[in-house]
Order: C-alpha cells, then sequence, then structure tokens
C-alpha cells in the first residue's frame, strides 16, 4: 500500500446502529472499503446486541455497553486472526446490528378453518386468530439460520414462516387437547398460554423467544354457527311442553281483549290452540301413547262428523246443538 492510499483511506471510529426504521431485525454495519481503527468504540444500545464476523466466522457477540476495540474486548477475533500482541493497525471484519427488543402486535390467523375432532359437536371446523411478541435472542443461531450475511432482515420476510408454524402447532394444540369447543371458546386465555407452551421450542430453534402469545377469537363458519345458534335455541327453551303452555298463556289476555263479533273468531282460534297444546304436551310425555289426559282419543267423539267445536270455549258439542253445553254461547 503506498503512502497516498494509506492517507486516504478512511478508517472507523465509532461503530453503532440507532436503528432508523421499523421492522428490522439484523443489520450490517457499512464497511465498504473502509477498516476498524484500533481503539475505536463500539456502542451497543439497550435493546440490541452486535457481532463480529470475520472471514465468515462469527466471533464475538456483544450486549449493550460501550466497548473499546482492542484484543481484551475482541478475544474470539484476536484467535482467530493470531495475534498474539496487541493489535496497532486497522482490520476488517463484518459488524452486525440485531434488535433484541419485542416485536410486537403480529398477528396471526388461519386462513381457511382447521378441522378437530370434537367431543359434543364430532368433527368441527374452527377459524381463529390473535397477537403474538417475540424478540431475537440468540444472534449467533439467528445469523446463521436465518438473517445469514444479507445487509438487512426484516419482519416481513420472516413472518411467513412464524404464521405457518403457528398454524401447524395450534392444529395440533386442538386436536391433542381433547377440550370441547364450548370450553376452548370460554378459556382463551388458558389455551393461549397452553399454544404459547408448544411453540417456544420452534421458535428457540430459530434464534428467537416468543414472549406473549393471544387468542382473540374462536369462531365457527357462518354455516356451523347458524347450527350451534339453534342448538343454544333449544337448550334456552328447554322443557317443549312447558314452553306451549307459556305461549298460550301469552295469548290469552289477547283474546280477552277482544269483544263482540271478534271474540268468537278469536275463541275458535283460542280454543284449538288449547286442543293443540294439549296433544302436543301428550306427544312429549313418555308412555302417553301421543295421547293426552283428557283430550279425545284418535277417532272418538272429537272427529266424528256428528261434532263440531263450540265458538266460544273450543270444545267439542253435538253438530245440531245451537247453544254450547259448557258456556251457553249461541252457535251460528
Amino acid at each position: 500500500m503506498s503512502l497516498r492510499d494509506f492517507i486516504v483511506k478512511q478508517f472507523i471510529d465509532v461503530i453503532q446502529w440507532t436503528e432508523s426504521e421499523e421492522g428490522v431485525l439484523a443489520w450490517r454495519f457499512p464497511m465498504q472499503d473502509m477498516e476498524i481503527q484500533n481503539g475505536g468504540t463500539l456502542t451497543v444500545r439497550e435493546s440490541q446486541m452486535a457481532m463480529f464476523v470475520n472471514e465468515g466466522r462469527i466471533a464475538d457477540v456483544f450486549a449493550p455497553g460501550l466497548y473499546t476495540i482492542n484484543t481484551r474486548t475482541l478475544p474470539v477475533l484476536t484467535n482467530l486472526m493470531n495475534w498474539d500482541k496487541q493489535f496497532k493497525s486497522p482490520f476488517k471484519s463484518d459488524v452486525y446490528f440485531f434488535a433484541a427488543r419485542l416485536q410486537v402486535n403480529q398477528r396471526w390467523g388461519t386462513a381457511t378453518p382447521i378441522t378437530i375432532r370434537d367431543k359434543e359437536f364430532g368433527a368441527v371446523r374452527l377459524r381463529a386468530y390473535g397477537i403474538y411478541a417475540y424478540r431475537v435472542a440468540d444472534p449467533r443461531t439467528f445469523y446463521t439460520k436465518v438473517s445469514g450475511t444479507r445487509e438487512r432482515y426484516t419482519v416481513a420476510e420472516i413472518e411467513g414462516q412464524l404464521r405457518n408454524t403457528i398454524i401447524g402447532r395450534i392444529s395440533d394444540t386442538f386436536a391433542s387437547s381433547q377440550i370441547p369447543f364450548l370450553d376452548m371458546a370460554a378459556n382463551q386465555i388458558g389455551l393461549g398460554q397452553k399454544i404459547a407452551e408448544q411453540l417456544k421450542p420452534a421458535f428457540t430453534e430459530l434464534g428467537l423467544a416468543l414472549d406473549t402469545f393471544v387468542v382473540e377469537n374462536l369462531s365457527l363458519p357462518d354455516e356451523l354457527q347458524k347450527i350451534l345458534d339453534q342448538r343454544i335455541s333449544m337448550g334456552m327453551v328447554g322443557d317443549m311442553g312447558r314452553y306451549t303452555q307459556f305461549q298460550v298463556a301469552q295469548s290469552l289476555p289477547i283474546a280477552a281483549a277482544n269483544e263482540g263479533g271478534g271474540a268468537a273468531g278469536v275463541g275458535v282460534g283460542l280454543g284449538a290452540g288449547l286442543v293443540m297444546a294439549q296433544q302436543m304436551m301428550g306427544a312429549i310425555k313418555p308412555g302417553s301413547g301421543g295421547a293426552p289426559a283428557g283430550a279425545p282419543a284418535v277417532g272418538g267423539a272429537a272427529d266424528s262428523p256428528e261434532t263440531k267445536f263450540c265458538m266460544g270455549c273450543g270444545k267439542p258439542m253435538p253438530k245440531p246443538a245451537k247453544f254450547c253445553p259448557g258456556c251457553g254461547q249461541a252457535q251460528s
């Protein structure tokens, strides 16, 4: 190297990274033709880690702090370079910074419903989504397996890998949990913690650490949700007989409020409704044979062509009669 070349050659006195943009996990300090000056400083801020790579081999890793660059602060690199004494001249080495802070509000979700076996509903297709947070924990592993020698490596580049890993582990967790869907939806915090425990080893293999994992929502596809809503509605109704009695009781005030000619029509409908309600209640009673107590048997007087229903109370009465024997209502 000529004296002129040595004079114009640039040396690096300060090595640092200020993270000028979001979403960067790894960043290589720009070296170009510059060399690192012996006695220069390395600044590693909180939420960062730094790593020296010499001739393709990982040397020293630095936690947050201020370092003076010499053989004492670069023991591995000193050994690789065979510096048995204090080196005085500048040297070349790639320096990588890693963001060790949490990458928060990362979204995950099932692109298509996943099928699991449920205790109550059999085979069920589920949708799920939520958020998670992670950080770079092991720069050596992350550099070796993920980021490599790129100038920078971002969150967006690893997002697909992490999301697919999450969906795969969720399917396994749901399948092995044996927890009914309704219980899953009611215990999303505990479910998220269980899934996180299953995911942490996969993140560790990439040099990452999973900090939090949250299940925000579990749902069924629309067609299955409608069926579930119907089942819940039937469960809320409970005893169909009592529900029918309630419905009839609700109609009584309406019938009583009608007067004059309208009362007869309402009476006919109400009477028929009462008979129908009795038949429905009898049909759902075990061992009743489908005929409620006090109601005419099939083929009996109520079904005879010689009988009719009273226009006032709805009870069966002889067809030729002009007045109901029960309530005295005149018949047309």
